[in-house]
């Protein structure tokens, strides 16, 4: 597999003013913070909508796929709080860089139509990053845990290819659940693209629970198998469920 990240190939930039806005605000303090190595950027389709979806074990993750993807050429959505929206001055950047609203209900679940942000996201082209995990991985050692069908979900309802991701090396900048940042000495961060995920076998079925949950364990198995390969080691052989070791999937929680 290439190591490196590709030359330039987009045709159309979407880097536009709100995303030279943030970048403007974010990338002195991130290169400061941080050394990148993108490994398979070829694999993120040039033009075009799709679903990437990384782990999850570092707050300031979102931050580390948002500087990968716009160093690619690729401007990341995500689905943000609707509430967000509301905030002065990030509430007009959030909506002008084209990032989805999504309006939440008690317990965490979506309400309104769930195939909405889908279609939004094909209609336009747009790339989304959606975090299977839901929240920052519970395994002891931060490998992947139990995937939801979010990110699933999206990719089939819209019809456009789902990207597994894979990066490592953003919890010496913020440790899991810290909320202190390490500037010093700067870090690498290492970030792999996988191919897009081949769901030809699922052609022709249901999109029911069965379905779903199926693509989601092929999702997060390519995933782990990412992180395997950037950090050199193996992962568990059992997937790590929170709910088997009496841990809820959302909030902040922190072994003992």
């Amino acid at each position: 597999m290439s190591s490196g990240s590709n030359g330039p190939r987009r045709v159309k930039s979407e880097k536009t003013a709100a995303f030279r806005v943030l970048a403007f605000l974010l990338l002195p303090t991130m290169t400061v913070l941080t050394k990148f190595k993108l490994h398979d950027s070829h694999n993120v389709p040039a033009e075009g909508a799709f679903v990437i979806s990384p782990n999850h074990y570092s707050n300031i993750d979102p931050v580390v796929i948002g500087v990968a993807m716009w160093k690619i050429g690729r401007m990341p959505r995500y689905m943000a709080k609707a509430s967000l929206f509301k905030v002065p001055v990030a509430g007009w950047l959030l909506k002008k860089s084209g990032q989805v609203p999504v309006e939440r209900v008690p317990r965490g679940r979506e309400s309104g139509d769930p195939l909405k942000a889908a279609r939004q996201i094909a209609d336009q082209g747009l790339a989304v990053v959606v975090y299977p995990e839901g929240s920052l991985t519970r395994e002891p050692d931060m490998w992947p845990m139990r995937g939801k069908h979010g990110a699933v979900r999206t990719a089939l309802e819209a019809g456009i290819p789902l990207i597994p991701a894979a990066s490592w090396g953003a919890q010496e900048i913020l440790p899991r659940y810290s909320k202190r940042i390490s500037v010093f000495p700067r870090k690498t961060v290492h970030v792999r693209f996988g191919e897009p995920l081949d769901l030809s076998e699922f052609e022709g079925r249901n999109l029911d629970s069965r379905l779903l949950a199926e693509v989601t364990e092929k999702l997060m198995t390519a995933i782990t198998s990412l992180l395997e390969e950037i950090r050199g080691e193996t992962a568990p052989a059992a997937r790590y469920n929170p709910a088997d070791h009496g841990q809820s999937e959302t909030g902040r929680f922190e072994s003992k």
